[in-house]
């Protein structure tokens, strides 16, 4: 259930509510709330924040989230109880929300490990890919040294994942890992990596990685919330445009790959990552 227009205020009055946008932060807790949904039929409500309009920022969203930013989880099974920062939410729905522990660990050693590599992606890997796909895409004037410097931390970030995947199916979990909420906020950035113009074939492990996620049903339901629609910059859409119209991708593409490349022979950037 969504809204059909512009949000004003909460609509519901059971269950979890999702306020949130078509972003890559937004679609994380989208694509954890469709897993739960199917795994065990739990419902949820969400709205569009519209970013651009400043709803995000209007007094009946910062009395939920003070810090007036998207995702944001209301639990009206639980006094309304509001739930800001995404790896708060993940750890809330699994704790209350995943009794067969399905996308979490009860082993205490795996449960710290998910939680590194939560706080990773929500720390390190998302915040600078964002600034990455400021410079690089959406400012209008170029900058080279910002530009290729969060190209360069992200595409450190991807090779220090790439690592982690080598002999793994998944972050976390025993063996070969297994599936939970240590992979879907990390999934949900690498997936815009197109937004970045970095190539996630440059990465094996971590292309085996999203693909084999990107397959599951709950994932490409999560990323059509909230507007129905495809993620526009998810890399298998922008890999289809590519293959569909290589002359307009390359005139539009083009240009930001050359400013790019001047600006890290500008500052001498070499790829590197441990």
């Amino acid at each position: 259930m969504a809204q059909s227009k512009r949000a004003t205020g909460l609509i519901a009055d059971k269950g979890i509510e999702l306020l949130t946008y078509g972003t890559p932060n937004g679609q994380k807790i989208s694509i954890m709330l469709e897993e739960l949904k199917e795994a065990y039929g739990k419902e949820y409500t969400y709205q569009s924040i519209s970013l651009f309009e400043g709803v995000q920022k209007e007094p009946w969203f910062t009395k939920l989230n003070p810090n007036g930013c998207i995702p944001v989880i209301v639990d009206h099974d639980k006094g309304g109880f509001a739930v800001m920062e995404g790896m708060a939410i993940f750890n809330y729905l699994t704790r209350h929300y995943d009794p067969e522990n399905k996308f979490c660990f009860e082993d205490p050693l795996e449960v710290s490990t998910a939680e590194q590599w939560l706080a990773w992606a929500h720390s390190g890997l998302g915040p600078i890919q964002a600034k990455a796909n400021f410079f690089y895409r959406f400012q209008p004037q170029r900058h080279g040294f910002p530009t290729q410097h969060f190209i360069g931390e992200t595409e450190r970030n991807y090779g220090i994942l790439d690592a982690r995947l080598a002999d793994r199916d998944y972050v976390a979990g025993p063996g070969r890992g297994k599936y939970s909420i240590a992979d879907i906020p990390a999934w949900a950035f690498i997936n815009a990596a197109g937004v970045t113009g970095l190539k996630l074939e440059k990465f094996p492990n971590i292309y085996r990685w999203w693909e084999r996620i990107g397959e599951r049903p709950a994932v490409q339901k999560g990323l059509k919330v909230p507007s129905g629609e495809e993620f526009a910059f998810g890399y298998k859409v922008m890999q289809k445009k590519a293959q569909e119209d290589p002359q307009g991708t390359e005139e539009r593409e083009g240009p930001l790959r050359e400013a790019l490349e001047k600006a890290q022979k500008e500052f001498g950037y070499v790829y590197k990552s441990p």
